[in-house]
């Protein structure tokens, strides 16, 4: 586990210390990795080295054991999120993958030391899980988002991929569910036979809801948040160009502004500053964890 240097208060300590508690136990009653994976550390942040051919190995083997997993999708926001609260920290160096989505968590990480570090965007992801569970009839699900939303995502990927089982598809409500909705919720589920649960709720929520639902959902969960938004046809991937150049964040600001601009404004030259802070510090090691 890696620790930020940020001081905590009394309550984010005993919630980080049930965090990863919680995540030990339940690491230590499912299956082991199919194949290990170097990572390392970004502002205190894990990060795996991976490609979609890994991710889509691992989540089939996952799948066939009904294990319950997740897998987070890394992004510099969520690098932020988890600067600033160690609480968010631990849940994500607890999943138990962690990919790279986006140009500048490829760039830094080979930085530090992880030379074959890939991008692995969200959708891409979510499209390839897909076409496999298509293939091999392994049944998916849909939660997060709106109802609207939720359904063009499911008329989408049944459309590209026709023996596709979604088995699962629900949209939460805006606000704290109840602990007896959760319930619900989980026992949903469960009956459905699940086995891959694409989350849409954006960082840090689905991230804390994946951690906190590993051991009670039999099923691998993966956090794709704006992959929604994507293979519903309400937004568009930036072109190639620039996703190599790592500018797809300006791509979106312009398709989103009023949503978007703050949270660049606030977070991007943040993790510039911090990133040349690290590169510094580390002085040529190779930063591995």
């Amino acid at each position: 586990m890696i620790f930020s240097e940020k001081a905590i208060d009394r309550d984010q300590y005993v919630s980080l210390i049930e965090t990863m508690l919680n995540s030990k136990i339940m690491a230590s009653r499912l299956p082991l990795n199919l194949a290990p994976t170097r990572s390392c550390s970004i502002l205190g942040m894990r990060v795996d080295e991976v490609d979609y051919d890994l991710i889509v190995k691992q989540v089939r083997h996952w799948a066939n054991e009904s294990a319950s997993r997740y897998f987070c999708s890394s992004t510099v926001h969520m690098v932020m999120e988890s600067y600033d609260d160690p609480t968010f920290q631990a849940v994500v160096n607890s999943a138990d993958l962690v990919g790279t989505d986006g140009a500048p968590i490829v760039w830094v990480s080979r930085w530090l030391g992880l030379d074959r570090q890939t991008c692995v965007f969200a959708w891409e992801v979510t499209t390839r899980l897909c076409e496999m569970a298509a293939q091999e009839q392994i049944p998916v699900g849909f939660y997060g988002s709106t109802p609207e939303v939720i359904q063009e995502v499911v008329e989408n990927v049944k459309r590209r991929f026709a023996t596709l089982n979604v088995a699962y598809v629900f949209s939460p409500p805006f606000r704290p569910l109840t602990p007896e909705e959760d319930d619900a919720i989980v026992n949903d589920i469960k009956r459905s036979g699940v086995r891959i649960l694409f989350v849409g709720l954006g960082c840090p929520k689905q991230e804390r809801w994946m951690n906190q639902h590993r051991g009670r959902v039999p099923a691998t969960m993966l956090g794709v948040g704006w992959a929604f938004d994507v293979l519903a046809g309400r937004s568009k991937a930036a072109p190639g160009w620039m996703q190599k150049i790592g500018m797809q964040w300006l791509y979106r600001v312009v398709l989103n502004p009023k949503k978007l601009w703050w949270r660049y404004l606030k977070t991007n030259p943040r993790f510039a500053l911090l990133i040349l802070r690290q590169l510094w510090n580390a002085k040529g090691s190779a930063g591995l964890v």
